[in-house]
Parts: C-alpha cells; sequence; structure tokens
C-alpha cells in the first residue's frame, strides 16, 4: 500500500483513480500529475516503484497545497468570515449554506437532522 503525503493509496486502484484519494487531489489534477511524471494511468498504485512513489511525493508538495495544509488553509478563511462579521461568515457560524441555497425545503447536509416544532393551535374562525 503506497503512501504519498501522508495518505495510504488503496492498492488494487490504477493510479489514476487512486491519486484522489488524497484531500485536495481531484481527478483532473491526478491527470496533471501523471501526465507532468510521465507515469502510466492504467498501473495499479501496489505496483508503484519506491522511486515513482518518491517522485509524486516531491511533485504534489512543490505544486499543489493538500491535506493538512489545504485543510488549515480553508479553516482559517472560514474563521476570518466569522470574525469580521460578514453574512457569509454568519451563514457558516449558524451551520446553514453560505452559497445562496434554498433552506425551507432540502439543505440538510447542512442543517442537520429535521427538528419538529410543535405548532401553535389556531382558534377556529366564526
Amino acid at each position: 500500500m503506497p503512501r504519498i503525503v501522508g495518505v495510504d493509496l488503496p492498492k488494487d486502484k490504477k493510479l489514476l483513480f487512486a491519486l484522489p484519494y488524497i484531500f485536495g487531489v481531484g481527478l483532473e489534477m491526478s491527470r496533471r500529475i501523471i501526465q507532468a511524471l510521465n507515469l502510466d494511468p492504467n498501473l495499479r498504485a501496489n505496483r508503484l516503484k519506491e522511486s515513482e512513489i518518491a517522485q509524486i511525493n516531491s511533485f504534489i508538495q512543490s505544486h499543489y497545497q493538500v491535506e493538512g495544509d489545504l485543510r488549515r488553509d480553508i479553516q482559517q478563511n472560514i474563521k476570518r468570515l466569522v470574525s469580521i462579521g460578514c453574512y457569509r461568515g454568519s451563514r457558516h457560524k449558524a451551520g446553514l449554506p453560505a452559497r445562496g441555497q434554498r433552506t425551507r425545503t432540502n439543505a440538510r447536509t447542512r442543517k442537520g437532522k429535521k427538528k419538529t416544532i410543535a405548532n401553535k393551535k389556531v382558534a377556529p374562525k366564526k
């Protein structure tokens, strides 16, 4: 099981699909990395040589921000938004969608499990 940038890649997957297991590396970036290093995208991750692993490791660390650094950067950006009190920061603070999505229905990913609120009984009209 090859370890790249502190992440164990799945050994049975092709390199093209194994690299996106690293936080901050998607399919397109994986293609660019493989192309830049002239590696075979169909090569299984467990077939990588130590030299190729080291090559991928150094390339990713020198050209991209991934894993812990990227996570820290994202968290700092959110903290900055919250501290300056802007609209997006208040949405993050309240745990609501920050990009204009509706919240009357859906938005369950951000809002969490549904909380039922008891309705006030309305007196019937005469």
